[in-house]
């Protein structure tokens, strides 16, 4: 499961940030990834993303709120994004120095 969430612009990947801030809506997550990732999804890829997130214990589905369906992170969701965020954070550090070192 890890491996299909590794890519920095995975879809999955920034459902699951975008919920770690509170439940949301679909329009309200593809709002917010849009304005923190400058990444624009699409209907079919968001409801998609929700759809394999959910099935794997990611996310759960509230009670809809009119035509709104809000969805929410859970334990495991919180601990995958966890791990992933670290994984690239170390990705990130390593790549960094490795530059740096080869510009000094």
């Amino acid at each position: 499961m890890g491996e299909e969430l590794g890519r920095w612009a995975e879809p999955g990947l920034l459902v699951l940030t975008s919920l770690a801030e509170g439940a949301k809506h679909g329009y309200a997550i593809t709002t917010d990834i849009a304005e923190q990732a400058g990444v624009a999804l699409g209907p079919g890829t968001l409801y998609a993303a929700l759809q394999r997130l959910e099935e794997r214990g990611l996310i759960e589905a509230l009670p809809a709120e009119g035509r709104r369906r809000p969805y929410r992170l859970t334990a495991a969701g919180a601990a995958e994004l966890s791990a992933q965020a670290e994984r690239m954070q170390r990705l990130a550090t390593l790549g960094l120095g490795r530059l740096r070192s080869r510009l000094a």
